[in-house]
């Protein structure tokens, strides 16, 4: 007998934890009576289907989420004509509320495993293996199409075994990892909002399984805590562990409350390696009136004091949400909320939308609220009471350029820039989509490169007069990025016999005294010349200006490649070099 649990992932650098702990959970006794098959939402279903079918299943488990359920069900509607005698089983929050209206559409499903699954999905197998199949009514957890059986108790995390026997799967992909279960938090939106408790791994075992990471030099691990600092000794035995043992290469990402950081937790992340830690804070919302109607908890000016007083350490990569088509949210309050969020200047801003998951609160408060949501995954908001279809379109096109142009930091000099031309970032960004609109743009999306002369060519239409400044500031950004050998159209030419001579000067006195690029020693002039880069400015674009330069000049630059900022990537840069 062999049960296949398939996953199907949004991306191959994703992996499905689900089906890993259900396999460890068992792995003890039932390891050769279970298989796991992974693949992704960008695959072609016929191809999975026919790789699901060359392995003959006995049984089949299909770990359900928003992002893979279109797929899941097209395999479910054919899965039954090739293997007619297998069985079918499904599990996930996609499926562990409403079950009944599942079993409605697929009649086919032997049964659907409701919440946690590591227990229910063993007792399973053991049904499985003595064939005693006759009658899945004594197994608790589950939803038949008699019903559902029973209320399963919750697992002890510390019985769940370590999910990572070896990395071997995993090279390439992000690995995740939960130290915790449940959410103190009730915010309407998240099904987090319905777990029964909230119950931690012994720290004891946490920190074993961290050796492994780090010992294995994993490039990231992704906590999936709901929110991982609820309970202050447990955030801080981690994150001090993490610290102490740091491998100087793997990345740990947490999400957290923000506005619940203390003192002491934020001393320690200061002492933490530019890349170690990165942080994922939900704002989701500056109206006061949203938060409550949400149920949400939260001291926005204690969370603007915590991003700042950890951004100013420039150690930690912070990702700041916000939703879109929340209750009492209408178009210029979401304004609102975007340019605070902004101010605190994330190292990401994601602008996200509603989506009203089945078995949440708010799905049960839509006609109070007047939304009006997609039939199919990702459930997305249409409209609500207070923001409507055509607030919600220019809102995606408003995402798409703040994707583009600020969660992609290929632009931070000129958007410093640009921004004093706007009474505010969104109103950026906002005209920026409609720029966009006007020129085709979002139909014929522009290359990463054409980015740049896309952004010049908007600047010089709404600040006139200063193309030089800004293709000064568009120079800077690409440069800091990449050692680009073909120069784009934009940047200035580059020919004159001043810069030849300069940089022929430059390198042969660098060779000789190191003055510049101390760390490059065993290079000559021609491999330094290769490993960085010079650059000539009209003005001083990297500097953070805080009046208009009126006159130009002639400022020398130079980027180096072999000194990266671990948390940008931005090359080492060095102004006012000499020749001499």
């Amino acid at each position: 007998m062999t049960f296949l649990l398939v996953a199907v992932n949004a991306k191959y650098i994703h992996s499905n934890p689900a089906v890993y702990s259900l396999y460890a959970y068992s792995e003890d006794k039932y390891a050769d009576a279970m298989e796991i098959a992974e693949f992704t939402i960008n695959q072609r279903s016929e191809d999975i289907l026919a790789q699901i079918y060359e392995r003959r299943p006995d049984v089949i488990g299909l770990s359900c989420y928003i992002w893979n359920w279109e797929m899941i069900t097209k395999l479910l509607d054919d899965l039954p004509k090739i293997l007619p005698d297998t069985d079918l089983w499904l599990g996930g929050p996609q499926v562990s509320y409403h079950p009944e209206r599942i079993f409605e559409q697929y009649p086919q499903l032997t049964g659907i495993m409701i919440g946690e699954g590591e227990s229910t999905f063993r007792e399973l197998l053991e049904k499985y293996q003595s064939r005693d199949t006759a009658d899945f009514t004594t197994v608790a957890g589950l939803y038949l199409s008699t019903g559902f059986t029973a209320q399963r108790d919750i697992t002890d995390l510390d019985t769940i075994p370590f999910l990572y026997s070896s990395t071997e799967n995993f090279r390439n992909r992000i690995i995740y990892y939960e130290s915790s279960r449940g959410c103190p938090y009730r915010c309407s939106y998240c099904l987090s909002s319905i777990e029964k408790k909230l119950r931690f791994r012994s720290l004891e075992l946490v920190k074993k399984e961290l050796d492994f990471f780090l010992e294995n030099k994993v490039p990231q691990v992704k906590f999936v805590d709901r929110t991982f600092n609820c309970v202050h000794e447990h955030a801080m035995a981690i994150w001090q562990y993490i610290c102490e043992h740091d491998n100087g290469i793997t990345n740990f990402h947490f999400e957290i409350s923000a506005d619940i950081l203390r003192e002491d937790e934020i001393t320690l992340l200061a002492k933490m390696r530019p890349g170690l830690v990165q942080l994922e804070i939900g704002v989701q919302s500056a109206n006061p009136q949203t938060l409550d109607a949400i149920c949400r908890r939260m001291d926005l000016a204690r969370l603007e004091e915590v991003v700042a007083s950890i951004k100013k350490n420039h150690n930690i990569h912070q990702h700041l949400d916000l939703i879109a088509g929340l209750p009492y949210e209408d178009y210029e309050s979401f304004r609102r909320s975007f340019d605070r969020v902004y101010a605190m200047q994330p190292d990401q801003l994601q602008l996200g939308f509603l989506k009203v998951l089945s078995g949440t609160p708010i799905s049960q408060q839509t006609e109070e609220f007047g939304i009006a949501y997609t039939k199919k995954p990702p459930y997305e908001v249409l409209y609500t009471k207070w923001l409507s279809y055509a607030d919600v379109i220019r809102l995606k096109k408003i995402e798409e350029m703040v994707e583009l142009y600020y969660n992609s930091n290929q632009f931070v000099n000129t958007l410093r820039y640009l921004a004093r031309v706007f009474d505010s970032p969104f109103t950026m960004f906002e005209t920026l989509a409609e720029y966009y609109e006007q020129n085709g743009y979002f139909l014929n999306s522009p290359s990463r490169a054409y980015r740049y002369e896309v952004l010049l060519a908007f600047a010089e239409k709404y600040d006139p007069g200063k193309s030089v400044l800004y293709a000064d500031a568009l120079t800077c950004d690409l440069y800091l990025r990449e050692n680009m050998k073909t120069r784009p159209a934009f940047c200035r030419p580059l020919t004159a016999d001043t810069y030849k001579t300069f940089k022929h000067d430059f390198y042969r006195n660098e060779e000789r005294t190191r003055k510049y690029l101390p760390g490059l020693s065993g290079h000559d002039a021609k491999a330094l010349s290769g490993m960085t880069h010079i650059e000539l400015f009209s003005y001083p674009v990297w500097e953070d200006l805080k009046e208009e330069v009126k006159e130009a000049g002639e400022y020398y630059v130079l980027f180096d490649y072999s000194q990266r900022d671990p948390l940008t990537g931005d090359a080492r840069i060095i102004p006012g070099i000499r020749s001499h």
